[in-house]
């Protein structure tokens, strides 16, 4: 008697043209992967929404940013909370998934991260330093994303929606990669001019804690989530980005028993959100 497996929608743009990174690689493999367990199908984010309902989970992965297509990922969003599709990440996520004020709200409750404000009045609150960065609250991959002097600030256009925060130095860029809540690899980018030139990265007590406070944060109880954040020349760690909507993971660039055992883990979730062995 043959065994039905639990159908995978995997959302995906194999055609979507990142910096540094090959997304199309990273979705083949881990599609390949998840048919040991699962039946998979492979679909453009544009036409998620008309497909979800013939499979047990939506899993989205490489699919690039939204600001692409806004309105479909809108009417997605819309539908798979209406129809209570399970989708991984769960669509709760108050992260990156639902813009960036999530930054000004972990700035005001003092959390370690980058100081961030959005109104001109607040400037004030930001360290003095001799750059800042501008980016929009919807931005992703850095679309939109300048650097201003100090002495330009009063140019900024806040009607526009946008973020300033200080342009720090940091010592490198660290990511910490998560299945659900627990915590599966750690990579980081020695050199700051080369935010993808990721290296193995063993963290200590120290980091976890500092990672976990955001996943906590979050709340989403099942999905993949990426905290990105920088060493600071004084040795803290502050975030950079909580990415919970479509993180790429760098699989490529962790040893075989590090990727196993993060294939091992989202196939056990997956598993355990659709509810069949």
């Amino acid at each position: 008697m043959t065994t039905v497996k639990p159908r995978v929608l995997l959302v995906t743009d194999l055609g979507y043209q990142a910096r540094g990174r090959r997304y199309c690689d990273e979705d083949i493999r881990l599609s390949t992967r998840l048919r040991e367990d699962f039946d998979v199908a492979l679909c453009h984010p544009l036409d998620a929404a008309r497909l979800m309902d013939s499979f047990d989970v939506v899993l989205v992965r490489n699919s690039g940013p939204v600001l692409n297509h806004p309105g479909a990922y809108e009417d997605f969003r819309r539908q798979a909370l209406e129809r209570g599709t399970r989708v991984y990440t769960q669509l709760t996520g108050r992260a990156d998934m639902a813009g960036k004020q999530y930054l000004l709200d972990l700035t005001a409750a003092g959390y370690p991260v980058i100081p961030t404000v959005d109104r001109a009045a607040d400037l004030d609150r930001l360290p003095v330093v001799p750059e800042y960065v501008v980016k929009p609250k919807l931005g992703a991959d850095s679309i939109g994303l300048r650097i201003l002097p100090r002495e330009q600030l009063d140019t900024v256009p806040f009607q526009e929606d946008v973020l300033v925060q200080p342009l720090i130095p940091f010592r490198y860029e660290v990511s910490f990669y998560f299945v659900d809540d627990a915590f599966q690899y750690a990579l980081h980018a020695p050199d700051p001019e080369r935010r993808w030139h990721l290296e193995a990265y063993e963290p200590s007590a120290a980091d976890l804690e500092f990672a976990r406070r955001f996943i906590a944060w979050n709340t989403v109880e099942h999905g993949i989530q990426r905290v990105d954040a920088c060493r600071t020349p004084e040795g803290d760690l502050l975030l950079i980005e909580l990415e919970d909507l479509n993180p790429y993971l760098s699989l490529d660039l962790v040893d075989e028993a590090t990727r196993d055992r993060f294939f091992r883990a989202l196939t056990a979730a997956l598993h355990a959100l659709t509810g069949r062995p």
